[in-house]
């Protein structure tokens, strides 16, 4: 039974040109609630973290989605961005010639129906770049151009922070990450959560979950789930590995 007020995805089936990639993939995400997907490269992961978002290379060819009830499953981009929907990609672009601070404040103002007064705008962004502990020069900066790793992740989650968005997709946010940059992000994430909030985090590792604590953990493999629990089956994964949960769960079949 669909909740009232979640982010629905209703037995999904992904495919990239002519290739299936996702497969009759379902799941419901409530506000405060925080689901995991883990799972090897190639299993739908990215796949379905993009067709969520509307990414053009992906086909939406059986199934739905959902925000609070409202079908935006042939929706633009855009329009699922104003639905309550926010990716962080796991390989954000460089956009040369672009500022951070004008970047944020514009899209600020497309998902909030306002032109954002400038001054009051920069206050904002100053507050949310020294909770996260950026410099203040990073906001002149032009977007990715020359960034770190850490620091490209760090722009996705002050994105986060600033467009506050309803549901939030997180795509590898922990990849590449050393120790102290990971605790920076997780941080960020943890400030986002809250009971109005659900996130989807999509990770290869546990240790991103030490600090971002899920409610539920979903494997997925072949473009399915093939297991969900809570957060202890995320620690099952790194002691035993993908390959046998995956086997345990086809001879369930």
């Amino acid at each position: 039974m669909i909740n009232f007020v979640s982010l629905y995805i209703q037995n999904l089936h992904i495919s990239a040109g002519d290739k299936p990639i996702v497969h009759g993939l379902s799941l419901e995400i409530k506000p405060g609630e925080v689901h995991a997907i883990m799972g090897p490269n190639g299993s739908g992961k990215s796949t379905l973290a993009n067709a969520l978002m509307g990414h053009p290379k992906y086909t939406v060819t059986k199934g739905k989605i959902l925000i609070d009830k409202k079908d935006i499953t042939k929706e633009s981009a855009d329009k699922r961005a104003r639905a309550g929907l926010f990716l962080s990609m796991q390989y954000p672009p460089e956009i040369p010639g672009v500022s951070i601070a004008n970047f944020l404040r514009l899209s600020a103002g497309a998902m909030r129906g306002t032109n954002q007064n400038p001054i009051t705008f920069h206050k904002e962004l100053s507050e949310q770049m020294k909770e996260l502990g950026v410099d203040p020069s990073f906001a002149s900066r032009h977007i990715n151009l020359g960034f770190s790793g850490g620091e490209r992740k760090r722009l996705e989650i002050l994105q986060l922070l600033i467009l506050n968005p309803t549901y939030a997709i997180l795509d590898e946010t922990d990849s590449g990450l050393d120790v102290d940059a990971l605790k920076v992000v997780a941080e960020g994430i943890s400030r986002f959560h809250s009971p109005k909030h659900g996130i989807l985090l999509i990770t290869h590792y546990n240790r991103i979950l030490e600090y971002v604590v899920p409610d539920f953990v979903h494997i997925m493999s072949g473009g399915e789930i093939v297991k969900s629990g809570g957060k202890d089956l995320a620690k099952e994964i790194e002691k035993s590995g993908y390959s046998v949960i995956a086997r345990n769960a086809a001879t369930a079949k």
